[in-house]
């Protein structure tokens, strides 16, 4: 990482300014809305977006119908997710019919990509502007220039990567849980990602202001706090080259007031036993600040030849070890995965071999993935494509594998009793509350929506694949 990759606070000063400038063009009064595709980080970079419109004056709206400003936050890791992304993103143009003065704007992981920004600057002519991934904290800046000149434009991330502090946030992740990114960018080059590419190499921030967020969202009433990376063991800020995400956990611990920390995405080639030490010795406790007890350990494939194709730079012997390890250190510990199905001549039997890794693992929960080609990864150019239909029938049996393993696992805490954080509204179930359990699983209950943000005393009546039901026996006072 370079030395000068902390934005300088002068620069950060400007986009104020900036902000400034577009509340005064555009006054207050005004709406913007935000649709976001993809992971915790790019919900994250949202918050920011939606921070810095409000300094200018906008306020949130849920419906893109009313908008002033309407910003299409985007995801590349799939096709799939790209194409919903400009589908959506079509679907707007009846709202600047409607509304001439209307402003759109797509940002994010898809528009980092050449072929795609030349898609939208020839067949989207209504979206006004496009903002690459590493380009967030200059937002006030574009939006500034398109207001004035009133013409498009294009604005994509450049090879070199910056960290920019302080910027406004917004969270609309809930008022009882939060996202932390403590890193950007990757250096793994998995064959398979686009991640290098559309977000840049990795840059770590400081931990003084990582700490300092953390602290003022627990002092704020978070509960939970999930610090974000694409490989959170590669954290190593420039400021202090012999501190690492280990060190870092245990500085957040000490920190006064109750909060559950948890992390995504941990790469088993970087996970240490050090790692899995610290969090044995911090687990979550009423009044303290411990650290979850779900561990995200991406797999991808059981076969040691897949991997290597990977470029994953481990064994599944490894992961093995690690997991063996972590679960004596951890015997609460809820480990979930990636895996991607179809990758490149990936055999059956390799398959198979996938299938004994999940069997012998027991995960709580995988995000399983037919591979998809993402153009200008290496995996894209290699001979041996599998066929969709094979894909599909070998994700269908994966996924056949682990929900019959996750009720398993599930089923074990019928008539219990379980601590959990009551979050809000049930998203599956809206005439229910839901809680999170210290080990990140769901519980969907009859509740009273004044008890969300505190911690109760569950008894399990019925598990599921997926989520847990209960009685609220007690709530813990705040």
């Amino acid at each position: 990482m370079k030395k000068d990759v902390i934005l300088p606070e002068s620069e950060i000063q400007k986009q104020f300014e900036y902000m400034s400038e577009v509340k005064t063009e555009v006054g207050t009064g005004k709406k913007v809305f935000i649709k976001t595709f993809g992971c915790q980080q790019n919900e994250a970079d949202s918050e920011k977006l939606l921070g810095m419109a409000e300094k200018m004056g906008y306020c949130r709206t849920e419906t893109s119908d009313d908008a002033d400003l309407i910003i299409v936050n985007t995801c590349a890791v799939r096709e799939h997710a790209e194409l919903k992304a400009l589908s959506i993103s079509g679907g707007y143009k009846h709202c600047k019919e409607k509304n001439p003065s209307l402003i759109i704007g797509i940002c994010g992981c898809m528009v980092s990509q050449e072929h795609r920004v030349s898609d939208i600057k020839n067949k989207y002519p209504y979206v006004d502007f496009l903002l690459g991934t590493t380009l967030i904290h200059r937002f006030p800046e574009i939006l500034l220039k398109t207001i004035r000149e009133k013409k498009r434009n294009f604005w994509i991330s450049p090879e070199t990567s910056v960290i920019a502090e302080n910027l406004p946030v917004s969270r609309v992740t809930g008022s009882t849980e939060a996202w932390v990114s403590v890193m950007y960018g990757c250096n793994n080059f998995c064959t398979y990602c686009i991640v290098p590419y559309v977000r840049g190499r990795e840059r770590s921030r400081n931990p003084e202001e990582v700490i300092k967020e953390v602290k003022q969202l627990i002092s704020d009433g978070v509960k939970s706090v999930t610090l974000l990376g694409q490989n959170v063991n590669s954290y190593r800020p420039e400021s202090s080259p012999d501190y690492g995400f280990p060190e870092l956990l245990e500085d957040l611990c000490r920190l006064d007031g109750e909060c559950v920390i948890g992390f995504m995405t941990s790469h088993p080639k970087d996970a240490s036993k050090r790692l899995i030490d610290v969090i044995a010795a911090h687990p979550p406790a009423k009044g303290k600040v411990g650290i979850s007890r779900r561990f995200h350990l991406p797999l991808q494939s059981g076969s040691d030849r897949i991997l290597k194709k990977m470029n994953r730079h481990y064994s599944l012997a490894r992961y093995l070890e690690l997991v063996d390890y972590m679960r004596s250190k951890i015997p609460d510990v809820s480990v979930t995965t990636d895996i991607i199905v179809g990758f490149p001549t990936e055999t059956e039997e390799e398959f198979l071999q996938t299938l004994e890794a999940v069997k012998r693992v027991r995960y709580d929960n995988i995000y399983s993935f037919i591979y998809s080609k993402r153009k200008g990864t290496a995996a894209a150019e290699m001979e041996g494509q599998i066929d969709e239909e094979v894909k599909g029938q070998r994700l269908r049996r994966l996924i056949a594998l682990q929900s019959e393993i996750s009720k398993e696992n599930n089923s074990r805490l019928e008539n219990k009793q379980i601590r959990a954080l009551i979050e809000g509204v049930s998203k599956t179930c809206p005439e229910k509350l839901t809680a999170r359990t210290e080990d990140g699983k769901l519980i969907h209950f009859d509740g009273r929506k004044e008890d969300v943000g505190k911690h109760g005393i569950f008894l399990i009546e019925k598990a599921e694949c997926h989520e847990l039901f209960g009685r609220l026996l007690k709530t813990e006072e705040v």
